[in-house]
């Protein structure tokens, strides 16, 4: 190469570099910060909100790390303009962080390190449930939550960690919170219930004075059983989307036990339904009015959009329990979808759960005692709750056996060919757990068990045979505890690699 090329060369790439610095100067005085500030979005000491406002439109998101920590945490692009606010979650309380504005360019403005403290824990929300001297393996809980509810008033949603810390929490001031699950769009659905509408105890009993209980007729009725007058959708942040009285939405203005949102973001859950019958083998000319169940689908807005009765598909000239249970003759206390999109449906007082096409109505299949499958007789189950299809694409459901008086979680293979249940999960709690009503099993990711003895208050992490190797004690009694996995935070922050 000859000195003049060289040169040449040499220059060019100058010129480039010369270029290039003034283009990073030019992006740094025309795209950058123009003020941020924090808050701590309805108080909670485990959640910061960053406000960020450039001079130019770009998108931005946030570095950030416990002080002297290794681990560094990153949240998700937002989306190009001037004004920001980007939630930090999950945030250890009474903890130093440390962060770093990141406006997203072809060469990246980053701000100086700057750095919050977050307050201590709210006293209302130190629970120390997990401080009762019972099983305490955090390594079987794994690195998600457990979602818990309270029903009084105020009533609040509380995710918890392993060791029994609140990490999140929303909270609605004029109603409780009877039960909550995930939705599809990572969301979390709220059934809201008015405490008066369902008077029950709520304090935790022991063992014996739970047997003591199931010896009395079960208390049923259409007062009795765990109502809803409203839903709310609450984002991640805690944010409440929107909120939806049901008064002259569905039939008696209540919902009940259970609320799912399916892929189009529609309401589907539980309602009583009445039906008046004329008894022929009575002498009484009046008619009776007979109280079961049915399932709604309601928009966001209200408005019906598909319901089904159980008295289309029952059999009511050939009923001999009609007498005695007539004011509350099924007891569902559960809904779900199988993974073809059809409803399952827990129905206590048959011992069974039942499959419903959610296009006609049609009763496809019925399982469990007297059902259409056959099953050992050992796995029998009695006033189940919380049917769901787990990971494996099995049946799962928690037992809360009136006739053993042995609580546990069921999973079972059903063949539609052969009409065969075959017993793939059988995980008793121990005795001293038994809950004659409520309660859940569920499979973790670890493969563990969550099972929830809600008459108890106790909330326990097992392994397949159901021993119990981590437990939270609650003040209250849980309807129901659901699991939220660690990546459901994805849309929000990840853990930097």
């Amino acid at each position: 190469m000859n000195r003049k090329r060289k040169y040449w060369i040499l220059f060019s790439i100058f010129s480039l570099l010369i270029v290039s610095i003034a283009a990073i100067r030019y992006y740094s005085n025309n795209i950058s910060i123009k003020n941020i500030k924090l808050s701590s979005p309805n108080n909670n000491a485990f959640q910061e909100e960053i406000y960020v406002e450039l001079k130019k439109p770009a998108p931005v998101y946030v570095e950030y790390w416990k002080a002297g920590s290794t681990d560094r945490f990153q949240t998700t692009l937002s989306s190009k303009d001037i004004k920001h606010s980007i939630d930090l979650l999950l945030l250890e309380t009474g903890t130093t962080y440390e962060y770093q504005i990141v406006i997203d360019r072809m060469f990246n403005v980053t701000s100086k390190v700057l750095s919050f403290h977050t307050r201590e824990q709210s006293p209302w929300l130190n629970f120390h449930w997990v401080n009762n001297g019972g099983p305490f393996d955090t390594k079987a809980f794994g690195d998600g939550l457990i979602m818990i509810c309270y029903a009084r008033v105020p009533g609040f949603i509380a995710l918890v960690d392993a060791n029994g810390n609140v990490k999140w929490h929303w909270q609605v001031d004029d109603i409780g919170v009877r039960a909550a699950t995930i939705t599809p769009r990572g969301t979390i659905l709220a059934m809201l219930r008015p405490p008066n509408k369902d008077v029950i105890d709520d304090k935790p009993k022991e063992h014996r004075k739970i047997l003591e209980e199931i010896q009395k007729p079960m208390r049923r009725g259409k007062i009795g059983f765990a109502g809803g007058t409203a839903v709310a959708e609450i984002d991640l942040t805690g944010k409440t989307l929107w909120r939806l009285e049901l008064k002259g939405k569905v039939e008696n203005d209540l919902i009940h036990h259970d609320i799912r949102m399916d892929k189009d973001n529609h309401i589907n859950t539980l309602y009583r339904t009445s039906r008046i019958y004329q008894n022929p083998n009575k002498t009484s000319a009046a008619p009776d009015t007979l109280m079961g169940d049915g399932i709604v689908v309601l928009d966001t807005l209200g408005n019906k959009l598909w319901n089904w009765s159980v008295w289309d598909v029952w059999d009511i000239e050939n009923d001999s329990l009609l007498d005695d249970f007539g004011y509350d003759r099924f007891h569902m206390n559960a809904l779900n979808f199988d993974t073809d999109g059809n409803y399952l449906v827990s129905v206590a007082m048959e011992d069974q759960i039942w499959k419903v096409n959610s296009k006609t109505g049609e009763l496809m299949w019925k399982f469990g005692r007297n059902g259409d499958f056959k099953m050992d007789s050992t796995a029998w189950f009695s006033f189940q709750h919380a049917i769901n299809v787990n990971s494996e694409g099995d049946y799962m459901l928690f037992d809360n056996n009136l006739f053993r008086e042995v609580s546990r979680t069921l999973s079972f293979h059903l063949d539609t060919a052969t009409m065969t249940a075959t017993t793939k999960i059988n995980a008793p709690l121990p005795t001293v757990k038994y809950t004659s009503r409520m309660g859940n099993g569920y499979l973790l990711p670890n493969g563990n068990l969550l099972q929830t003895s809600a008459k108890t208050g106790s909330v326990m992490i097992t392994n397949m045979n159901g021993k119990v190797l981590w437990e939270l004690d609650s003040p209250f009694v849980p309807y129901r505890v659901e699991y939220i996995p660690a990546n459901i935070w994805d849309n929000y922050f990840k853990k930097e690699q």
